[in-house]
């Protein structure tokens, strides 16, 4: 098994152990706010409502970073990423009631430390529904 999907297993189990495998209530836009990141993606958070946030491993310092959220349901998110214990990137993203709102930040390579970081997601309302992916683009 190569780094890749090794590093993507891991990541998933992360995921599904800090969500819970939860879904929230049911919003005004359906189906996943952002796709599934293919091959360059270290992690995809499908769906979470709320606050809420990821930790996963596997990062590389040699490639270049992209964290993407996208949101909605009304108010906004505030999105912190930290990488080895240094923040890397933090932004908001408006999350329009009825429409998805995307925000993303792209790091160059050495910016994010390889091994493990964390994102955190700070909603102004539970009921905001919001999607992230991390990508790490070759």
């Amino acid at each position: 098994m190569n780094q890749t999907r090794k590093a993507l297993l891991v990541t998933a189990m992360t995921v599904c152990a800090l969500t819970g495998g939860t879904v929230g209530p049911a919003a005004a836009v359906t189906g996943p706010l952002l796709p599934h990141p293919g091959p360059d993606g270290l992690v995809w958070v499908e769906e979470q409502t709320g606050d809420g946030g990821v930790a996963s491993g596997g990062a590389w310092d040699r490639l270049p970073t992209v964290l993407t959220v996208a949101c909605e349901g009304g108010g906004d998110v505030q999105v912190t990423m930290q990488s080895q214990g240094t923040e890397v990137a933090a932004f908001s993203v408006n999350c329009p009631t009825g429409a998805a709102g995307t925000g993303s930040v792209t790091m160059d390579a050495g910016i994010v430390r390889p091994g493990s970081f964390t994102i955190s997601v700070d909603a102004t309302s539970q009921n905001i529904r919001w999607s992230l992916t991390v990508t790490q683009p070759e």
